[in-house]
Protein backbone atom coordinates (compact mmCIF):
# COMPACT_ATOMS: atom_id res chain seq x y z
CA UNK A 1 0.00 0.00 0.00
CA UNK A 2 2.63 2.45 1.12
CA UNK A 3 4.68 2.05 -2.58
CA UNK A 4 2.03 2.58 -4.66
CA UNK A 5 1.28 6.00 -2.10
CA UNK A 6 5.10 6.62 -3.04
CA UNK A 7 4.59 6.27 -6.56
CA UNK A 8 1.56 8.14 -6.77
CA UNK A 9 3.47 11.04 -4.99
CA UNK A 10 6.31 10.78 -7.37
CA UNK A 11 3.93 11.06 -9.75
CA UNK A 12 2.78 14.47 -9.09
CA UNK A 13 6.15 16.02 -8.17
CA UNK A 14 7.17 17.56 -11.23
CA UNK A 15 3.64 19.63 -10.68
CA UNK A 16 4.84 20.24 -7.14
CA UNK A 17 7.74 21.80 -8.23
CA UNK A 18 6.04 23.69 -11.18
CA UNK A 19 3.73 25.18 -8.85
CA UNK A 20 6.25 26.09 -6.29
CA UNK A 21 8.46 27.34 -8.67
CA UNK A 22 5.42 29.73 -10.49
CA UNK A 23 4.68 31.13 -6.90
CA UNK A 24 8.18 32.27 -5.94
CA UNK A 25 8.61 34.03 -9.22
CA UNK A 26 5.01 35.77 -8.74
CA UNK A 27 6.00 36.89 -5.48
CA UNK A 28 9.44 37.93 -6.39
CA UNK A 29 7.86 40.07 -9.31
CA UNK A 30 5.30 41.66 -7.18
CA UNK A 31 8.05 42.27 -4.26
CA UNK A 32 10.28 43.97 -6.72
CA UNK A 33 7.80 46.45 -8.10
CA UNK A 34 7.17 47.80 -5.38
CA UNK A 35 11.24 48.07 -4.23
CA UNK A 36 11.93 49.23 -7.56
CA UNK A 37 8.81 51.68 -8.39
CA UNK A 38 9.17 55.55 -8.73
CA UNK A 39 7.03 57.04 -5.89
CA UNK A 40 7.01 60.57 -6.42
CA UNK A 41 3.05 61.02 -6.41
CA UNK A 42 1.48 64.79 -7.38
CA UNK A 43 -2.12 65.97 -7.87
CA UNK A 44 -2.55 64.64 -10.94
CA UNK A 45 -1.81 60.65 -10.26
CA UNK A 46 -3.94 61.22 -7.52
CA UNK A 47 -6.80 62.75 -8.97
CA UNK A 48 -9.70 60.54 -10.09
CA UNK A 49 -10.57 59.82 -13.78
CA UNK A 50 -13.08 57.51 -15.33
CA UNK A 51 -14.51 57.70 -18.63
CA UNK A 52 -13.08 61.30 -19.57
CA UNK A 53 -15.27 63.15 -16.64
CA UNK A 54 -14.81 63.95 -13.12
CA UNK A 55 -16.31 60.98 -10.98
CA UNK A 56 -17.72 62.89 -8.19
CA UNK A 57 -19.88 65.18 -10.15
CA UNK A 58 -23.69 64.48 -10.44
CA UNK A 59 -24.68 61.74 -11.40
CA UNK A 60 -27.82 62.87 -13.69
CA UNK A 61 -25.16 64.35 -15.75
CA UNK A 62 -24.97 63.90 -19.79
CA UNK A 63 -23.13 61.31 -20.55
CA UNK A 64 -21.48 61.06 -24.41
CA UNK A 65 -23.29 58.39 -26.82
CA UNK A 66 -20.07 57.98 -28.37
CA UNK A 67 -18.50 55.47 -25.45
CA UNK A 68 -22.42 53.34 -25.67
CA UNK A 69 -21.35 53.09 -29.33
CA UNK A 70 -17.82 52.22 -28.98
CA UNK A 71 -18.83 49.57 -27.08
CA UNK A 72 -21.05 48.28 -29.28
CA UNK A 73 -18.77 48.13 -31.68
CA UNK A 74 -16.66 45.86 -29.45
CA UNK A 75 -19.55 43.96 -29.20
CA UNK A 76 -19.96 43.27 -33.14
CA UNK A 77 -16.49 42.41 -34.14
CA UNK A 78 -15.47 40.86 -31.20
CA UNK A 79 -19.04 37.82 -31.26
CA UNK A 80 -18.13 37.99 -34.79
CA UNK A 81 -14.80 36.57 -34.52
CA UNK A 82 -15.80 34.34 -31.43
CA UNK A 83 -18.62 32.67 -34.10
CA UNK A 84 -16.51 32.71 -36.86
CA UNK A 85 -13.88 29.93 -35.43
CA UNK A 86 -16.08 27.50 -34.95
CA UNK A 87 -17.93 28.07 -37.93
CA UNK A 88 -14.53 27.24 -40.30
CA UNK A 89 -13.47 24.62 -38.68
CA UNK A 90 -16.81 22.54 -39.21
CA UNK A 91 -17.73 24.52 -42.31
CA UNK A 92 -17.51 21.32 -44.51
CA UNK A 93 -20.14 19.18 -41.88
CA UNK A 94 -22.79 21.83 -41.21
CA UNK A 95 -23.98 21.90 -45.10
CA UNK A 96 -26.45 24.50 -46.60
CA UNK A 97 -28.19 25.20 -43.45
CA UNK A 98 -24.99 26.13 -41.44
CA UNK A 99 -23.77 28.47 -44.67
CA UNK A 100 -27.28 29.94 -44.35
CA UNK A 101 -27.35 30.92 -40.63
CA UNK A 102 -23.91 32.50 -40.68
CA UNK A 103 -25.49 34.47 -43.80
CA UNK A 104 -28.01 35.81 -41.22
CA UNK A 105 -25.45 35.99 -38.70
CA UNK A 106 -23.47 38.18 -40.78
CA UNK A 107 -26.43 40.10 -42.30
CA UNK A 108 -27.56 41.43 -38.66
CA UNK A 109 -23.51 42.40 -37.91
CA UNK A 110 -23.71 44.50 -40.98
CA UNK A 111 -26.80 45.87 -40.01
CA UNK A 112 -25.23 46.75 -36.59
CA UNK A 113 -22.15 48.35 -38.08
CA UNK A 114 -23.75 50.52 -40.87
CA UNK A 115 -25.72 51.79 -37.36
CA UNK A 116 -22.94 52.56 -36.16
CA UNK A 117 -21.43 54.29 -39.14
CA UNK A 118 -24.32 56.11 -39.75
CA UNK A 119 -24.31 57.49 -35.50
CA UNK A 120 -20.54 58.58 -36.57
CA UNK A 121 -19.28 56.47 -34.23
CA UNK A 122 -16.04 55.76 -36.20
CA UNK A 123 -15.66 59.71 -36.53
CA UNK A 124 -13.78 61.06 -33.31
CA UNK A 125 -12.97 64.33 -33.73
Amino acid sequence: MTQSLNQLLLAYLPLVVFVAVAAVIGVALLLSAFVVAYKQPDSEKLSAYECGFNAFDDARMKFDVRYYLVAILLIIFDVEIAFFFPWVTASKDIGLFGYCSVMVFLAVLTIGFIYEWKKGALEWN
